[in-house]
């Protein structure tokens, strides 16, 4: 066992497989080793119909499972606590790895809206995280996961930005002067609501969890303000192509992974050690 991890306990992990199930429609043993989170019903609609498999809808989440490409898409609504919830509820999975696809405000004058952000990490505005960690330590992205995406970003030829993300708990903040200020004061180029928490969750949980997010909006200006029609302008023209891009990124942190590529830690804890080749990296 390693420094400061907790032994299982048993009772959790039933009930969270118990409560996945519940919440999700789905039966445990049909999750697949690679999962994409999003928070749109819609990505999961598009994944669902490209691909000729049903979509399951339990009381809180939808998903879809595709065997034949063994990646699992899961709606799990908005904001840190379903974040963290899903985490807690997943992990519990021999899930291999996890690729966050979700929206974000673009806090740079030269972003424009249907560009690509790979978050490396997260400023913790949300508290859900505070749960996990001490706020001394940083909401980062898993190496693996966010490298993998940057190769398939670079060998594609799609522009994409990186930089930190600020997680923030409150949807309706751009009229909030003094919050508007904080944001200037400690410069992240994007705001979004899950992934400081899902960064969190997956380290304490060991599970290699990346994002990749379209700026939906530029919200710092008062004609950047994400709109009916403008969300469904950049759901029409973008979700194709970002539902793609997730499954192209987890295939290729599965051939990192078989590759016993360092930065994959799945296979650290004993429950997992007969499904994980990572085991010890």
């Amino acid at each position: 066992m390693e420094l400061f991890e907790e032994p299982i306990d048993p009772q959790e992990e039933q009930i969270a497989r118990d409560t996945l199930e519940r919440y999700s429609g789905s039966e445990v043993k049909d999750f697949q080793p690679f999962l994409l989170l999003t928070n749109f019903p819609l990505y999961v609609q598009y994944f669902a119909k490209s691909r000729n498999i049903p979509i399951v809808e339990g009381s809180m989440f939808k998903v879809a499972h595709a065997p034949n490409e063994g990646i699992t898409i899961l709606d799990f609504k908005i904001g840190s606590p379903a974040a963290a919830l899903v985490i807690d509820l997943l992990a519990h999975l021999p899930i291999k790895a996890a690729l966050l696809l979700g929206m974000c405000g673009g806090l740079r004058r030269h972003y424009q809206v249907g560009n690509y952000f790979l978050p490396i990490a997260a400023i913790r505005g949300e508290g859900t995280s505070d749960f996990y960690f001490p706020t001394q330590v940083p909401a980062l992205a898993n190496f693996l996961v966010q490298k993998a995406a940057t190769n398939i970003m670079q060998q594609e030829g799609i522009p994409y930005h990186v930089g930190i993300t600020h997680t923030t708990n409150k949807r309706f903040w751009e009229f909030n002067k003094p919050f508007k200020k904080q944001l200037m004061e400690t410069r992240p180029q994007a705001i979004e609501m899950e992934c400081a928490t899902l960064f969190m969750a997956s380290y304490s949980y060991k599970l290699p969890l990346g994002a990749l997010l379209l700026i939906s909006d530029l919200p710092l200006t008062r004609e950047g303000i994400k709109t009916k029609k403008s969300s469904a302008s950049v759901y029409a023209k973008h979700t194709a192509e970002h539902v793609e891009l997730g499954v192209t990124i987890l295939n290729e942190v599965h051939d990192e992974i078989k590759k016993q590529a360092k930065g994959v830690f799945r296979g650290s804890r004993k429950r997992f050690a007969d499904d994980d080749p990572t085991n010890g990296h």
